[in-house]
């Protein structure tokens, strides 16, 4: 358990804490009378030790509530009798038992759906392949792959081979999605840790983690500086489209006009006359799916629109999770991140519906779609296994410009369990995964470059 203590000791110097080597020795002790089993207590008395003033406080007290979040490891259901770091060691040695468990263990914890269990595993495969040491967003696919290889992914990829060989397509297909759900759960677990050994290692740094990890896994704590990310995301995008509009509605020379409005000169060009070039208005139609599994990620993208209203045009917003409804007031009404903040509130919740979404879309739309604009749907596509409408989806693609659907999943979870997403991509013009704040830039530069 030593590990543990100076993993929690390196992060809290990481986030600007200063703690000297008698301190972590205390902190050591501490831990040796009190044990592990009850969180509060270790929480309060390690707080005693490592912490000094009020400021101290409440940074210690972030830090501890991030670290054991992911599950770091099974405090709760350790027995109660460590009262020293002999028993603690001989705790994890229990523990450790479960590499040496029936190599099938992986697959069964995951449909049993033993969280302790499996996060215990993961942070002991952390420890082993010295995740305490990443330091870059970069590396988070490097530490998923080393993780899930101590884990067991060879023995699940050879079961996977084995359904495959064998014709058993529905086991294939099960242990696959068993794989990618896992893969998630560990990248998940990995960004956490980059987010918590980040927290005081440059703005910029901080920044560049916050702006590349899954929304869904946003901590309320970091909106606020995922806020202003977004303001200057924005703000890059509008200077750039404000000057490619100009230079397009200017058209080219006209030189018969040129050469007439400089006659006084004797020909020498001080004036410049330019053919004007009509640019169509196009309109956006934004559908935003805020039911729990990706609020977050409609949250922010919702936030990213409207905040470009220098370089879009006039955007209608609609959200729903089964009925929808429209929030385009909301936002002209209030502030960017009251509004995204007030929409979740009032359209969140319930079961997601598509098939319900659709109809109420195309009942607020009646007319008002035409080859201009642009529908830009946001979701999982995940509708709980009811009737989707794809046929209100493909009236919708007649009447518009063109469909563009934004998936947070990865697209090897699209048609798995209760996602429509294949059914839906035959009348998207565009489908893409967008997950991060990096894809959300990334989708809304390809719009504004494509004219929407």
């Amino acid at each position: 358990m030593v590990d543990f203590l100076r993993d929690f000791i390196h992060i809290l110097r990481a986030s600007d804490l200063r703690i000297s080597t008698a301190e972590s020795i205390d902190a050591m002790h501490v831990v040796s009378f009190t044990g592990l089993n009850d969180k509060s207590l270790l929480k309060n008395s390690l707080s005693q030790t490592l912490a000094k003033n009020l400021r101290e406080k409440e940074i210690f007290e972030d830090c501890f509530n991030k670290f054991f979040k992911e599950g770091y490891m099974d405090i709760e259901n350790m027995s109660g009798k460590e009262k020293n770091i002999e028993e603690i060691s001989d705790a994890q040695e229990g523990i450790d038992s479960l590499n040496n468990s029936s190599p099938d263990d992986l697959e069964i914890l995951y449909k049993k759906s033993d969280k302790n269990s499996l996060m215990t595993l993961m942070a002991m495969a952390a420890r082993e392949v010295n995740l305490s040491e990443i330091r870059l967003f970069t590396q988070t696919g490097m530490f998923t792959r080393k993780i899930f290889d101590s884990m067991g992914l060879e023995k699940l990829n050879n079961d996977i081979f084995l359904a495959a060989r064998t014709g058993d397509s529905e086991r294939e297909k099960e242990l696959k999605e068993i794989r990618e759900r896992l893969r998630l759960e560990i990248r998940d677990y990995v960004e956490n840790q980059v987010k918590l050994r980040t927290t005081n290692a440059g703005r910029q740094l901080r920044e560049d983690a916050l702006s590349q990890i899954r929304l869904t896994q946003a901590d309320r704590s970091d909106y606020k500086l995922m806020s202003k990310i977004i303001k200057k995301m924005a703000k890059k995008l509008i200077s750039v489209h404000s000057r490619r509009k100009r230079k397009s509605r200017r058209g080219i020379l006209d030189v018969r006009s040129t050469i007439r409005a400089n006659q006084e000169y004797d020909g020498i060009l001080f004036k410049t006359i330019w053919k004007k070039t009509k640019v169509d208005r196009p309109k956006i139609v934004a559908l935003c799916d805020v039911s729990g599994s990706v609020a977050n990620v409609s949250r922010f993208f919702l936030m990213f629109l409207h905040s470009l209203t220098e370089v879009l045009p006039h955007v209608r917003t609609f959200a729903f999770s089964n009925k929808a409804g429209e929030v385009t007031d909301l936002f002209e009404a209030k502030e960017i991140e009251v509004a995204a903040t007030e929409t979740l509130l009032i359209n969140g919740g319930g079961s997601t519906d598509y098939g319900q979404a659709f109809s109420d879309l195309e009942g607020f739309l009646e007319n008002d779609i035409d080859r201009k604009t642009t529908v830009i749907i946001l979701g999982d596509a995940r509708s709980n296994y009811g009737d989707p409408r794809c046929d209100i989806l493909k009236s919708i693609q007649e009447k518009s410009k063109r469909i563009i659907f934004l998936n947070p999943e990865p697209k090897s979870l699209w048609g798995t369990g209760d996602s429509e997403m294949l059914r839906f991509v035959p009348y998207s013009s565009k489908n893409k995964v967008c997950s991060s704040l990096v894809d959300l830039e990334r989708v809304v530069d390809e719009m504004l470059r494509s004219n929407i």
